[in-house]
This record gives C-alpha cells, structure tokens and sequence, in this order.
C-alpha cells in the first residue's frame, strides 16, 4: 500500500490515478493528521510525501514518521515546488530516501516508486564490523565508535562513512558516492557529498584527517 499525503486534489488525484494503473494500491491523504490515522496498523510500502501541506508540514512529518520505530524504515519520497539545493538536503537529512520537484511527470514518479521499492526490499542483516585506525562501524547495530566512544550519525552520515570505510583505499567520485549513498542521480548538485564530508569529518574528530579529499574526483578513506 502506498500512501499519498497533498493537499492539492488535482495532484493528488493524478498521482491515485498513476500508481493505480501501474497495480499499486493506494490510500490518498489531504494531511498529517489523515496520514497517521490511516497508517494505524496499515500494511505501508512507501509514503509519497508533499512538504507544504495545512497544519504540519512535509519535514515535520517526516521527522515523526522516522521517530516511530514502527514506520522509522518506511520509504518516503518529498514532493516539493521547492527548487534549492539545501531544501532538498534538509529532506534529505531528515531521513527522506528520494525527492520529486514539481511539476513532475507521471513516468518519472511511477520509476522513482518502483525504484525506491526495489531498493527497500529486506535483506539479510551483515554482521560484521569495519574498522580503519580509530574508528569502528558495528554494522549490524550501525553504530559508530572513535577511539571506542560511540558518535552519533545522521542517517546519510551513516552511510556516507560505510561507503568509504567499506572500499578502504579506493578513491570514489561525487557521483558514485550519490548514487550509492542516496541511490538515485543527483546529478549538478554533489556538493551536497562535500556538505556531509564536512560534518562528517567533524564527528569523527582527529580521526576525521582519514577521509582524504581527491582534488577534481571525490574521496578516499585511508
């Protein structure tokens, strides 16, 4: 089942009627409020998630949705009239898996659904532990220490580091680092990858000299 949160009928109807006649089953929502009434022991897939909406915004929802262990791995993609780089980064950050800018067509969102779906299909749990001097990832627990004091990540943070800790030595571009760390093309915006870098390395400390900057091509963990 996937839930659709936005205010705008005629949107909202589209996107039904899109899903729809792609076999997805759909539940539409006008707000926050619907949503999580209606989420209420619901079999959800995917929440399809508008940012400016009455009463509780987009983020403000989201924030709730990823607070909740019952919906904290529900995929959710934003659907924004918001063009800026950094209101994508803040959904992003947040814990929003994908974004769609309106206006957007039709075989665009049904791709982008299917794809993120893809993607969150349960795997296995990997157990195992990276390290690289001072820092250690338990990945099954998907914490962080450094020099054995846990850190705490973002989400994105989180997997910004494993990426590079798991190809130890092996420099990756912005672009490769986007589409394994958010999964789809963020194509003329990786600086959003320098922006995490940089919190990133703060976290981390003295520890964080490690992710070294590879002028005109990316990162690379030492």
């Amino acid at each position: 089942m996937i839930f659709i949160v936005e205010d705008d009928q005629d949107i909202r109807e589209l996107e039904c009627y899109a899903l729809k006649s792609s076999g997805f089953e759909v539940t539409p929502c006008e707000s926050g409020k619907e949503l999580f009434e209606k989420l209420n022991g619901a079999d959800a897939q995917l929440v399809l998630l508008d940012v400016m909406l009455p009463g509780d915004d987009g983020l403000t929802i989201l924030s709730r949705l990823r607070a909740d262990p019952e919906t904290e791995e529900l995929p959710v993609i934003m659907v924004t009239a918001k063009t800026s780089e950094i209101d994508k980064v803040r959904g992003l950050d947040q814990g929003a898996d994908d974004y769609l800018t309106k206006p957007f067509g039709v075989m665009e969102l049904v791709s982008r659904v299917k794809a993120l779906l893809r993607r969150s299909t349960p795997r296995e749990p990997v157990r195992e532990r990276l390290v690289s001097g001072g820092i250690e990832i338990n990945c099954d627990k998907r914490t962080v220490t450094v020099d054995g004091a846990e850190v705490e990540l973002t989400f994105k943070e989180y997997e910004l580091l494993y990426a590079l800790m798991s190809k130890k030595g092996a420099v990756q571009s912005r672009e490769k680092l986007i589409s394994e760390v958010w999964g789809y093309d963020f194509a003329g915006e990786t600086r959003t990858v320098d922006m995490h870098i940089k919190t990133l390395r703060q976290k981390l400390g003295e520890s964080g000299r490690s992710i070294v900057t590879v002028r005109n091509v990316g990162y690379r963990m030492d």
